[in-house]
């Protein structure tokens, strides 16, 4: 021991180690060395919590992804390399190739090999290239074009879904579209094109989408379940329990299906009956990803069996660590993820074609858990395309300059929802884009933001109206504490903006 340790002597305290991104890249590189995949994979989901948006440590995630024969998701991310980090790690496009060729999706896997190879002539994986693109030529003889156009129907459906998720619903509903018109029987792109509707405030639209599928394909299960969704988030009591009563009856064989109704269960409350079709899928061995063993873990508490649903929750931690503090015995109602702490999801808003997606990337970040780290990544991005309003606007989460108050008054609007819409999931999303998409339209109109309450109840009540819900303006006077006559004031406002 040093005797003269200014640390010890000046503070009488013992220095913490706080560990950083590169020291659990540096463990996870160690295990992957060792061929120990679940402790890098775990190690590694750590370092990119600690340095969102670095693309080395990303990169090595998806390579023990794909060690762990997790193909898709090892794909998300080395897309979003290459879309949204760095596009210069051209060596994505050779795991992709590799990846896609495990898959099965040959024409892909020999689009990213040429890909590497145009754009890395004397790379370090140039041979192994070489060996896979004359493989996938020797396939290639095999296969006929209807396998090609079946490759090309996945990994459109694929992109789509990730959209979806990431809450980009514009794009996905373009990429969508075009699915179900190259491919009018497609049901399961109609089901995800009517959710992406109904997260907008589309409802009608949703509604519609999802009758013609059951016109078209009585018995659809994936369309019964999304009724039943939508009816549950827009408080049709009557609707729900007969469309509950109908979903009860239906004895699934597949697992797809199976897990589809356990999950529309466990989300609309009835608990019992999530848990018997997870649980029995659970039996069979069912490799669900992280939001299986989460609603398997849900509905177990919720229908008496706590001990099991920890258990099962030790699992869900090590798929989705952000999901620590959401556990089903904390009395907080269940929850995906909120994109507020999504930084994928916020990197993708903020790269979108709408001012109104970026506006709410630029919310996000302010109200994110992980705000620092966000924009510590921001730095290295390359850079964005932002209107003035918008440069504005992140300087005031960056606290860089002093702020424009029609900006502030913006921000604290978006703070009045976030009291009752938090955390922001895909369909919580909906109110957010319609404020900042009223926002910057309204602002040639130069009306005054400085009824902070106000605005946000008259975008709550349009919001509900456009989805379809029951809501009076008496409720939304007592909810934020106004008079009736001025909530009346705002909406009127509100509308304007809108035509």
């Amino acid at each position: 021991m040093i005797r003269d340790s200014k640390a010890t002597q000046e503070t009488g305290m013992l220095l913490s180690f706080l560990p950083t991104g590169e020291y659990y890249f540096t463990k996870g590189l160690k295990a992957f060395g060792r061929r120990d995949f679940i402790r890098a994979k775990k190690y590694l989901q750590r370092a990119m919590q600690l340095e969102p948006g670095e693309p080395m440590i990303v990169c090595q995630f998806a390579i023990v992804l794909t060690e762990m024969g997790e193909f898709e998701q090892s794909n998300h991310l080395l897309h979003q390399i290459l879309e949204e980090l760095d596009e210069e790690m051209v060596e994505c496009h050779y795991f992709l190739a590799n990846n896609y060729a495990h898959l099965g999706l040959f024409k892909d896997a020999y689009h990213h090999a040429n890909l590497y190879k145009h754009l890395e002539p004397d790379g370090e994986f140039n041979s192994d290239t070489d060996e896979l693109i004359e493989l996938l030529t020797f396939e290639a003889d095999l296969l006929d074009e209807d396998l090609y156009e079946q490759d090309d129907l996945m990994v459109k459906q694929e992109h789509a879904r990730e959209l979806l998720e990431s809450g980009y619903f514009p794009k996905a509903i373009k990429v969508l579209e075009e699915v179900v018109d190259d491919y009018p029987e497609y049901w399961s792109a109609y089901n995800n094109l009517a959710l992406a509707n109904f997260y907008l405030g589309e409802a009608d639209k949703a509604y519609s989408i999802l009758n013609d599928v059951l016109s078209k394909n009585p018995g659809n299960l994936h369309a019964i379940c999304n009724q039943a969704v939508f009816a549950y988030y827009q408080n049709n009591e009557q609707e729900l329990q007969s469309l509950i009563s109908i979903l009860a009856k239906i004895n699934p064989m597949i697992d797809e299906h199976q897990y589809k109704l356990g999950a529309t269960f466990a989300l609309i409350g009835e608990f019992e009956l999530g848990h018997l079709w997870l649980r029995k899928l659970y039996k069979r061995g069912f490799d669900g990803e992280g939001a299986f063993y989460y609603w398997l873990s849900y509905t177990a508490f919720h229908s008496g069996h706590p001990a099991f649903a920890k258990s099962i929750w030790k699992i869900v931690l090590e798929l989705s660590p952000d999901k620590d503090g959401h556990e089903p015995w904390n009395d907080e109602p269940p929850v995906l993820g909120g994109y507020e702490d999504h930084t994928a999801s916020i990197f993708q808003k903020l790269d979108s074609d709408y001012i109104e997606e970026r506006l709410f990337a630029i919310f996000l970040i302010e109200v994110s858990s992980t705000k620092e780290q966000l924009l510590a990544s921001l730095q290295s991005k390359p850079a964005m395309k932002l209107t003035q309003l918008e440069l504005d606007y992140l300087s005031f989460v960056k606290k860089a300059r002093p702020i424009h108050q029609r900006i502030l008054d913006a921000h604290q609007i978006g703070l009045q929802l976030y009291e009752y819409h938090r955390p922001i999931g895909a369909l919580k999303a909906g109110i957010y884009l319609l404020w900042f998409s009223i926002f910057q339209e309204s602002m040639a109109m130069n009306p005054s933001f400085q009824n902070h309450q106000a605005w946000a109840a008259a975008i709550e009540y349009t919001w509900f109206k456009l989805r379809g819900e029951k809501v009076s303006q008496t409720d939304m006077a007592k909810k934020y504490q106004l008079s009736v006559s001025t909530v009346k004031k705002y909406v009127k406002i509100v509308n304007n903006c809108l035509q």
